[in-house]
């Protein structure tokens, strides 16, 4: 189980997060909002690569400081940045990743084989990173992030850069590692989530504006057809679906 406990994030005088609670189980979790909303800051203060100024992010009732090492084995993140070592091959760079995980001599292979078949790499695996596509540094973010068998996975805009046909394989790849996990994605795109998310949990100037199921969302807003007339009803613009 992972907990929030009234996180907080101030940058000079503006809030980026305020007061943010959240109990979450297995399953899929959309954070949506547009640009701006405190996506991004939420996933590094989970991640561990921002500190929040206030509150505490806890796994099975005990904080993620406390837990140390044996926290971030159970974590696979996938970051929006594409930081990525162009000389490096696709393979080299998840074999580095597994080093980092400290996943075993006698399971590097298998595993990354298996993320990278996963995401459709496998065949590029051996081409420097300098040469991908961007949706496929993309896909090789994610690749890296399911490696390790991570209880608790984390993707902040894990489909930028996809075409259609990618981006509707990568959410069924998703949607599949679900069992056994705890999976948040952090998107503006609502068709990336609406489908498969167990809850979607909408971000607003860094408060939650909404928090539920997209059924019961769409209840809660005038009875709302889906999850962009949802959107629309808060923000009062478009969601991207591309």
């Amino acid at each position: 189980m992972l907990e929030l406990k009234t996180i907080t994030k101030k940058y000079d005088d503006k809030y980026a997060l305020q007061d943010i609670s959240l109990t979450l189980s297995e399953g899929i979790y959309g954070i949506l909002g547009p640009n701006g909303a405190g996506k991004s800051t939420l996933m590094n203060i989970i991640t561990e690569n921002l500190q929040a100024d206030g509150g505490q992010v806890l796994w099975d009732g005990k904080s993620i400081q406390e837990w140390g090492a044996e926290y971030r084995a159970i974590l696979g993140y996938a970051p929006q940045q594409q930081g990525l070592y162009d000389t490096f091959t696709g393979r080299r760079f998840l074999s580095y990743m597994g080093a980092l995980k400290e996943i075993s001599k006698n399971r590097i292979k298998s595993e990354i084989e298996e993320s990278a078949a996963y995401v459709n790499l496998l065949e590029k695996l051996d081409r420097p990173i300098g040469t991908y596509s961007g949706g496929m540094k993309q896909r090789l973010l994610i690749a890296q992030a399911m490696m390790g068998r991570p209880k608790l996975i984390v993707l902040d805009e894990p489909t930028a850069g996809l075409d259609p046909k990618e981006r509707v394989s990568i959410r069924e790849k998703i949607k599949e590692l679900a069992e056994g996990k705890i999976i948040l994605m952090a998107t503006h795109v609502v068709s990336d989530i609406q489908s498969i998310a167990k809850e979607i949990i909408i971000l607003q100037s860094g408060q939650i504006a909404a928090k539920d199921s997209v059924e019961a969302l769409c209840s809660q807003f005038g009875e709302a057809k889906d999850l962009e007339a949802v959107y629309m009803a808060i923000f009062g613009e478009e969601a991207s679906y591309v």
